[in-house]
């Protein structure tokens, strides 16, 4: 039984999300409370199969998986590398955490609706999942419409305001879709194969030919809409702001970040590095919608005064840095980017589950309405809000700083070959003060002590009011099932940053595409 569970560990996380979608409603019929136990469950086991494909891989290197023992191009492939292991672990970890918090806030947020909801994240994981795993461009585009489709009912079931935000990324999902679909359509016209190792043998015969171009074209742009490539966003800021604390929380760190683990496999995987950067320079193009989503999220993020609408725009402004690793198309630039990935999805996920933390106990999360005392009545929601802050902002030795030591370290050796690699070290100086000053913001209002406030206010019924304030610290402070799994991900934050070269030499530095220097 073991041996046919560890020989078929690349495809088990996508199957088991697959089995649990329909079980869940099933074992929730007559009681609600089987679903979360029955979610947990599963995201555990994923969790458990994805460090042991880590360790397979690390071992083994590269696994081949033939389903139906058909072989490529005929039969679909799944191919677990160091890079597909490496983001289907962050993507499970997040997840896992994301769902211990959601015992609590999901019944709250959604009365009587946690059994389909549920459902509909294992779905989405079992699209995320594939996604990530499989060697064949047109099942990636099944495992595409699973996850999306999990992703319109996971927003829409928000606030008032969800089911148009819902429906305005349904709009824009269907287009990305379809460009992705039509590119594949085109590279099968001219290759004949939808196995990505297949087309990326026969592409070099035919790299002049426009149904190529037209392909990469499409599918580059079906990817920057999914992965909120700016100026390609437009469905992310309404989606992250109104969707449920939950949602938002799973779908920040991993949707968008599946996206871009997509865009990186095709250009550099299947097209090649140097059909992308010197016979199609699309590279450069991606490089510098990057930098302009960087400083363009940034700034609109100071403008909110909605946390979660600030940590929206903060998602576009990171999806750039993302996306500047991969524009940058050099090791050091595509080690950032491939950090950045479990940087973020660590400090964005922390950063949404304390926002839904202000939520559970506060009622709102606007920022104007934070005061002083909120340090005192949630001191370890706070602690992890401020460890995530500092990441974001990139100070060392959390997590946040070292991916973008390496993207300036891809931008500096860019700049060896083309002196305008300098703006995009200055973006990234610029958009870390940026960060600072939309975070700090948030930091001034609870830690700081409003001016102008009146000596009797202060002093009025001293003893009562400190009697008062330590019931109120006893008591305003999340449960442990909340407040663990925040704390876990800014631990992970220092963890992280400080484990960062094992994990760029044990993992990351194999993932180099053949002919990036």
């Amino acid at each position: 039984m073991i041996t046919i569970l560890t020989k078929n560990s690349p495809v088990l996380i996508p199957l088991l999300f697959l089995a649990f979608g329909l079980i869940i409603p099933l074992v929730a019929w007559k009681r609600n409370n089987w679903a979360w136990p029955a979610m947990m469950l599963a995201s555990l086991t994923s969790v458990a199969i994805a460090v042991f494909n880590v360790f397979k891989v690390m071992e083994k290197g590269p696994v081949h998986y033939y389903m139906g023992n058909w072989m490529p191009p005929i039969g679909i492939e799944y191919v677990l590398d160091h890079l597909s292991a490496f983001v289907m672990l962050v993507i499970n970890l997040i997840a896992f955490l994301v769902l211990m918090h959601a015992k609590k806030i999901v019944p709250l947020e959604l009365t009587r609706r946690e059994p389909p909801y549920y459902a509909a994240i294992s779905l989405l994981l079992c699209g995320l999942n594939g996604i990530v795993i499989t060697g064949d461009l047109f099942n990636l585009y099944v495992f595409l419409e699973i996850s999306s489709l999990s992703l319109y009912g996971l927003i829409a079931s928000g606030e008032k305001k969800s089911p148009v935000a819902a429906f305005r990324y349904l709009i824009m999902g269907t287009i990305a879709a379809s460009f992705y679909l039509l590119g594949v359509g085109f590279l099968y016209i001219t290759t004949g194969s939808l196995n990505m190792a297949d087309v990326k043998a026969i592409l070099p015969s035919i790299a002049g030919q426009p149904t190529v171009l037209i392909a990469l074209a499409l599918m580059v742009l079906g990817m920057g809409i999914k992965m909120a490539l700016f100026p390609l966003h437009g469905w992310l800021p309404d989606a992250y702001t109104y969707a449920p604390s939950t949602s938002s929380a799973i779908i920040a760190p991993t949707a968008a970040k599946v996206a871009a683990y997509v865009l990186l496999r095709v250009l550099f995987f299947v097209f090649g590095v140097s059909f992308v950067t010197k016979t199609v320079p699309i590279t450069n193009v991606i490089m510098w919608l990057a930098a302009i989503g960087i400083i363009y999220g940034s700034i609109m993020a100071i403008a909110q005064k909605e946390l979660k609408r600030m940590l929206a725009y903060s998602s576009v402004a990171q999806v750039g840095y993302i996306g500047l690793g991969i524009g940058l198309a050099n090791p050091w630039g595509l080690i950032g980017a491939v950090l950045h990935v479990l940087n973020h999805a660590f400090m964005k996920a922390c950063l949404f589950l304390v926002a839904g933390n202000f939520r559970f106990k506060l009622g709102h999360s606007n920022i104007f309405k934070l005061e002083d005392s909120i340090r005192k009545k949630m001191p370890w929601t706070m602690a992890a809000f401020t460890a995530a802050a500092l990441s974001m902002v990139g100070l060392p030795p959390l997590a946040g700083f070292f991916s973008k030591w390496y993207l300036a370290l891809g931008t500096i050796k860019s700049a060896s070959t083309n002196w305008t690699s300098w703006i995009f070290l200055v973006v990234i100086l610029v958009s870390s003060l940026l960060n600072a000053v939309y975070f700090f913001r948030v930091l001034e209002k609870v830690y700081m002590k409003p001016m102008g406030k009146k000596p009797k206010d202060v002093h009025e019924s001293h003893e009562k009011h400190e009697k008062e304030e330590t019931i109120e610290i006893k008591s305003n402070e999340v449960g442990a099932s909340m407040l663990i799994p925040t704390l876990i991900m800014a631990i992970g934050l220092i963890v992280i940053g400080l484990l960062n070269a094992i994990i760029v030499k044990g993992i990351i530095a194999f993932i180099i595409p053949a002919g990036m220097k």
